[in-house]
């Protein structure tokens, strides 16, 4: 499962004000990284952070899903989480519960320069039978 980390523009909150994009910057996807509940998070119960394999927080995962996860990490579930990729303002984790590495999924080839910009339409493979 591929889940959001929000919040990597904040500065963290220790003595060195970290930086949490530069923490995504210096990782590479498949890195490990490790969820901690914040159940007394001041602006979220269900908060959950999320910190890098040098253990500098990175960001929390978004509100959307920090329950679900908390659920299943607070019912004992064994949880594996790595890092995929940094996407603008958003950094993607992929986690795997009941054992057993998560595995990233295949990277699309960068077509951006074949088409000469930043369009990233990908025509369906079956074309337009659906209609539209």
């Amino acid at each position: 499962m591929t889940l959001a980390v929000v919040g990597i523009d904040f500065p963290n909150e220790d003595k060195a004000r970290s930086n949490r994009r530069f923490e995504w910057l210096a990782s590479a996807a498949g890195d490990p990284v490790t969820l901690r509940p914040e159940p007394r998070n001041r602006h979220d119960p269900n908060a959950i952070a999320v910190f890098s394999a040098r253990g500098v927080q990175g960001g929390y995962l978004s509100a959307e899903r920090a329950p679900f996860i908390g659920a299943r990490i607070r019912r004992g579930e064994e949880i594996q989480a790595v890092f995929q990729a940094l996407d603008k303002s958003v950094a993607y984790i992929r986690v795997r519960f009941g054992g057993g590495m998560p595995t990233l999924p295949e990277v699309r080839p960068d077509v951006s320069e074949d088409r000469g910009g930043d369009d990233l339409f990908y025509p369906d493979a079956d074309g337009p039978d659906w209609g539209a």
